[in-house]
């Protein structure tokens, strides 16, 4: 017996050391997939680092996907001799941008988008983390079932990581135990709308399955985010279209989704706010207004209920804060969006909003569609289908029309990056600092050039985006996620490693 095990352990040894080596080549593979510079550990240098404290030159230790130190100093290239480092001198690097608004169209319209054609454009635009909405898919994402769908549906398709919001709708709204299993399967949180979505499985809800979702999310720390347009009961479909004479013209459709509208959805929200404050029946839920078009009345409502104490954030969106209704020629549906675009006075009041914290992040809601929809040979906006895709352009176009408002580095990574991770419940995103997921962007504020159609562009149908024509300053370099290199020089990394995000 003791001449076998002589015989057979060194054998078995040998075994264990393949199999070791075999598992190692395995992971190393793997890992050159995922990344164009495939290291375990390596370092960030840049003169311009865009930190929690402020922008530094500096470096970043990247460690197995997250950050494992952060240094402040110049010519730190002796400080990580012998160790892999990228050298971006006076680019960029700030955190990755974190879109809490994004429809991704998967299951059910990947001839609108798809996780595929979305994240490789969200990374090639400096886009780290997606949050998926519930609706312009099929089914929409209202229940645990559609939910593990949409995740499925995902599944080796993510260049960037993705999270998903969930549907309130009537269905499910007084219905706790349907809501909770929807949060306990990882929802971050709800979507409501207050006026016609515009699909059929996802109906309008109102401020009472608000209070319901918002009662319901509570326990869970969890923000719902509400479409706040509210159609007066005295107006019928037919009443709208009365008196329509050029459905060409922009203007024709602005009429017909007039400001009030967002400020009566938000004068009606005003009870649902006050039970989120502090001794509320819904203490501890948060209520956020997405997409923010009217920055007269409905922004003053907002402010109050703020000051009273509600836990209230409100985004607004780069197409609201580039372009102006005067500017919006005959028959260019692109540009149809809702709530609309307004005129340049309320444009320049979204900005001065902003500026000074009124409005808490920016968000692209890229909206996609099949460029029929968009009906561009009658150029109806009446009947052409609305949104905005936007996904890979709403880095440069931030910074570009923020230019002329003096805006910071520091303000552009709270805007899109800070805020919007913890709108989103991920504390390991949306700052560069230790602990945190490795997510990056690399990008020169200074290069201009002019997206046209020799720009390489991932979205599925590149030319029904409305930026399409503008000259914009910003080009991103390359994007990081969870240390990953998945983008650079217009190159992505050979496989899709981003990660699902769930609720836990």
């Amino acid at each position: 017996m003791e001449i076998l095990q002589w015989r057979v352990l060194p054998l078995l040894s040998l075994l264990a050391s393949f199999l070791l080596l075999y598992i190692q080549t395995s992971s190393k593979r793997s890992n050159s997939e995922c990344s164009l510079f495939p290291h375990e550990q390596f370092w960030i240098l840049s003169k311009r680092i865009v930190t929690p404290d402020g922008v530094i030159s500096g470096a970043v230790e990247v460690r197995g996907g997250n950050i494992a130190s952060v240094i402040e100093g110049d010519d730190l290239q002796s400080s990580v001799i012998g160790g892999h480092f990228l050298d971006y001198g006076d680019a960029v690097v700030m955190p990755g941008l974190v879109d809490v608004h994004a429809h991704l169209d998967e299951p059910g319209k990947t001839e609108w988008e798809g996780f595929s054609t979305g994240t490789r454009a969200a990374a090639a635009g400096g886009l780290t983390t997606l949050i998926d909405m519930p609706l312009n898919s099929v089914p929409s994402t209202v229940s645990v079932e559609t939910l593990r769908l949409k995740v499925e549906a995902s599944k080796e398709k993510l260049h960037v990581d993705v999270g998903f919001w969930g549907g309130l709708v009537p269905e499910n709204a007084f219905n706790e135990s349907a809501l909770d299993s929807l949060m306990e399967a990882g929802a971050l949180g709800l979507k409501a709308f207050m006026c016609p979505s515009g699909i059929n499985d996802f109906p309008m809800s109102n401020s009472t399955h608000i209070k319901e979702g918002l009662v319901a999310l509570a326990k869970y720390n969890r923000p719902l985010l509400v479409h706040a347009e509210l159609v007066p009961d005295s107006h019928s479909s037919t009443q709208l279209n009365d008196g329509i004479s050029d459905v060409r013209s922009y203007a024709t459709y602005l009429k017909t989704r007039p400001a009030s509208w967002e400020e009566a959805a938000i004068r009606d929200l005003q009870s649902a706010m006050q039970e989120t404050r502090v001794g509320g029946h819904a203490e501890g839920a948060h209520l956020h207004i997405v997409h923010l078009s009217d920055a007269r009345a409905s922004l003053e409502l907002i402010k109050d209920a703020k000051s009273s104490g509600a836990s209230l954030s409100v985004e607004t969106c780069p197409h609201y804060l580039a372009f102006s209704s005067d500017d919006i020629k005959d028959g260019d549906t692109r540009f149809k969006c809702a709530p609309p675009i307004r005129d340049e006075d309320n444009r320049q009041n979204l900005w001065n909003a902003l500026l000074e914290g009124h409005i808490d992040l920016v968000s692209s809601d890229h909206s996609p569609s099949a460029p029929e929809l968009k009906l561009f040979g009658e150029g109806d906006f009446m009947r052409a289908w609305g949104g905005i895709s936007s996904l890979q352009f709403v880095l440069p176009v931030t910074w570009s029309y923020g230019l002329k408002h003096g805006i910071t580095l520091t303000q552009l990574s709270k805007w899109w990056s800070e805020r919007p991770a913890k709108l989103a419940g991920q504390d390991q995103k949306g700052a560069i600092k230790t602990g945190n997921h490795a997510d990056f962007v690399v990008w020169e504020p200074e290069m201009e050039f002019e997206l046209d159609e020799s720009h390489n562009i991932y979205h599925r149908h590149p030319n029904i985006s409305a930026y399409i024509g503008t000259r914009l300053s910003g080009k991103v370099l390359s994007t990081f996620v969870r240390g990953n290199l998945v983008f650079s020089d217009g190159e992505h990394a050979p496989k899709a490693c981003g990660v699902p995000i769930l609720a836990k």
